[in-house]
């Protein structure tokens, strides 16, 4: 009996940023002194969102919401690389992707609070609606990418999954058919480590969540998650594959979900005090910040610029989406099919009569 090596593999990991501002300057992507404050303010934003949804739910005026605290490197610096074609299939802890694309905030709000009409993405902005169910986004952008192939369009599709989709079918199959068919999507995991109280090491006996995409024929790579430019420039990269007929990639972002899994659930239970603390020692926006305040970007004065800009913002979002009409039962069967059937109508005409 004889053997031989078929192919071998290896699976890189990306880290320009680290936690004392400092960079790799040769692995450095291209972004102007704009941009780079830019992006600051775009996680600022994303926290300001974040911090006020949780206080909102508190309140009793919002739902269960899904925290981002800790992920806005992940979530800004992705989706500062899309181009104005790609389209976004997000999970439901995307709000840093949403503020990055200039989503109405207050739509956002409205969709936490119960009012579907809130994920009625506005005609300039390619964002499908939030997925709940886990992992069910995927195929759909994978369906997304192959309609992008027979229309020959230089456009990808983008999807966003945390760690534990990737136990379900759908990760597989939407993976297994990208390979296959060397379709333009980029599938971006944030490995927050834990899915709801399952902890990273639990879910899978793999090293990386990135080298499952070496069994569908094409890469995986591992970024650190709280590095805002390690996440941009892989999934620059990603992208320019994608639409150069190139295929797909999968990115995981190593990063730390330091808040909640929803405003339901209690971390503490489950989750190691030490382990938290010292995810807090990479937060990523005190990492950028480090870097711009030594490049002489980012001062005092217009970090407090920036966080009275940014609560304006979300002030002025949390009153929009307050003052808005409440939906009616109408909008029970307003989106379901594409056009109402013999029985939803009957339903509809039901509801009405009845005076609801």
């Amino acid at each position: 009996m004889s053997e031989r090596t078929i192919s071998t593999f290896d699976v890189k990991r990306l880290e320009i940023l680290n936690t004392r501002g400092q960079i790799d300057e040769g692995a450095m992507p291209k972004l102007d002194d704009e941009a780079l404050v830019r992006l600051y303010e775009l996680m600022a934003l994303s926290r300001s969102f974040d911090l006020r949804a949780v206080a909102l739910q508190r309140e009793g005026r919002l739902g269960t919401y899904a925290p981002i605290l800790g992920q806005e490197a992940s979530q800004v610096g992705s989706a500062f690389a899309l181009a104005k074609g790609d389209w976004v299939f997000p999970s439901f802890r995307e709000s840093g992707v949403y503020a990055t694309l200039d989503y109405p905030l207050d739509l956002l709000y409205r969709y936490w609070a119960g009012d579907e009409r809130g994920l009625v993405s506005p005609g300039d902005i390619n964002m499908a609606p939030a997925c709940v169910a886990v992992a069910t986004q995927i195929p759909q952008a994978v369906g997304a990418a192959m309609a992008m192939r027979y229309r020959k369009e230089s456009a990808a599709a983008v999807t966003y999954f945390g760690d534990g989709a990737t136990s379900k079918g759908d990760f597989h199959e939407g993976l297994n058919i990208a390979g296959a068919f060397k379709l333009p999507v980029v599938f971006i995991c944030q490995n927050n480590q834990w899915a709801i109280s399952m902890s990273r090491d639990r879910q899978s006996a793999a090293a990386t969540i990135a080298q499952k995409a070496l069994a569908y024929g094409f890469p995986g790579i591992q970024v650190d998650g709280n590095d805002i430019f390690a996440v941009y420039a892989a999934t620059l990269e990603a992208l320019e594959r994608a639409r150069s007929g190139g295929g797909p990639t999968l990115i995981e972002c190593h990063s730390y979900r330091m808040g909640h899994h929803t405003t339901s659930d209690d971390a503490g239970r489950y989750r190691d005090a030490a382990q938290l603390e010292a995810w807090k020692a990479r937060d990523p926006i005190d990492r950028l910040g480090l870097f711009l305040t030594e490049r002489k970007l980012l001062t005092k004065e217009l970090r407090e610029e920036i966080a009275l800009r940014c609560d304006a913002r979300i002030d002025e979002a949390v009153r929009r989406a307050e003052a808005a009409d409440s939906p009616g039962p109408q909008e029970l069967f307003a989106s379901t099919y594409a056009q109402p059937t013999p029985r939803q109508e009957r339903q509809l005409r039901s509801h009405t009569n009845a005076g609801l």
